[in-house]
């Protein structure tokens, strides 16, 4: 994490929260009569009552804080009943809220898929910006023989993709930076944001990376009824050319009226020919179906487990 983000690990679980400690990670353990340092074994009342008996300690950790990120797999018991609870303390204080969730892989059971819709419809009413990121929709990008671990890896990976493609804008130094003040003006009362990630590489990096966070999975459906949108762009170098060529594609695809902010990261650490952008579209008017996901778009080889080819 970046020197001005303070990560915090929050779980009834001593288990886990050990792990955390393992990893060096700033934990708060949720101390509870009813979890007595277990799980919450999948229920929602039990991870809301959790969070409840220790919000002053809650407001404390987000006291300092001018945003906080609230990241969560949903489906169980801890990150579902906790995430709308802390939302609403920190947005309760003025502070720009924006949640990443997941949502569960279809093969974790109609169960855990119920809850998770159960707690959207709370947790969007909690925060300023809501990104979900359906892991159905990363299933599809991934080859049929991947691994649990490597699915449930890539997961993790795209929340971190979707926090640094907004928070490296306000606290890294960039060619074109932005600050608090911008990024507020596009998730400060949102609703609910897509994510979109691209990756380019050779001569038509930019028109590659642009295309494909637009073409993303994740991005459910187009961008022109965004009222937002942030276009972090990051290389290790960039010529003016392809600057215009990934803002004029995002251009092209959302509304005149959209507020664009834009930004350019140049990180030394990136291959050469290398090309990434991250986009949030915010402000997109969802229905009920849209913002829950639909598990009929999982490939017939997931969802039934056939080793199958299927037809075009």
């Amino acid at each position: 994490w970046d020197e001005h983000l303070r990560a915090c690990a929050i779980d009834t679980d001593h288990q886990c929260i050990a792990a955390c400690c393992e990893r060096k990670l700033p934990v708060m353990h949720l101390e509870t009569r009813s979890t007595q340092g277990m799980s919450t074994a999948g229920d929602v009342d039990t991870g809301r009552h959790a969070v409840y008996e220790n919000r002053e300690k809650l407001a404390t950790l987000c006291s300092k804080a001018d945003l906080v990120f609230i990241l969560a797999g949903f489906g169980g018991g801890t990150g579902t009943g906790a995430a709308p609870i802390v939302a609403s303390i920190a947005r309760e204080m003025g502070i720009l809220t924006v949640a990443v969730v997941t949502t569960p892989f279809f093969f974790e059971g109609n169960t855990r898929l119920k809850t998770a819709n159960e707690g959207l419809r709370r947790l969007k009413n909690s925060v300023d910006t809501l990104i979900r990121i359906s892991n159905n929709k990363l299933l599809q990008e991934l080859p049929p023989n991947t691994s649990i671990v490597d699915a449930f890896a890539k997961a993790d990976e795209t929340l971190h993709h979707g926090i640094k493609g907004i928070s490296e804008l306000i606290t890294k130094r960039g060619y074109i930076n932005l600050d608090f003040a911008d990024v507020e003006s596009v998730l400060r009362n949102a609703g609910t944001a897509m994510l979109g990630i691209g990756v380019g590489s050779g001569e038509r990096r930019a028109e590659e990376a642009a295309r494909r966070a637009l073409e993303s999975r994740l991005l459910e459906k187009p961008i022109d009824n965004a009222t937002g949108i942030i276009l972090n762009v990051s290389a290790k170098n960039i010529t003016l050319r392809e600057m215009n060529i990934a803002a004029a594609i995002v251009r092209q695809n959302c509304s005149e009226d959209a507020d664009v902010k834009l930004g350019l990261i140049v990180d030394p650490d990136m291959n050469d020919d290398e090309l990434d952008i991250t986009l949030i579209a915010a402000g997109l008017e969802l229905d009920e179906g849209e913002l829950m996901g639909d598990a009929s778009d999982i490939p017939a080889i997931y969802r039934f487990g056939l080793d199958i080819n299927e037809e075009e």
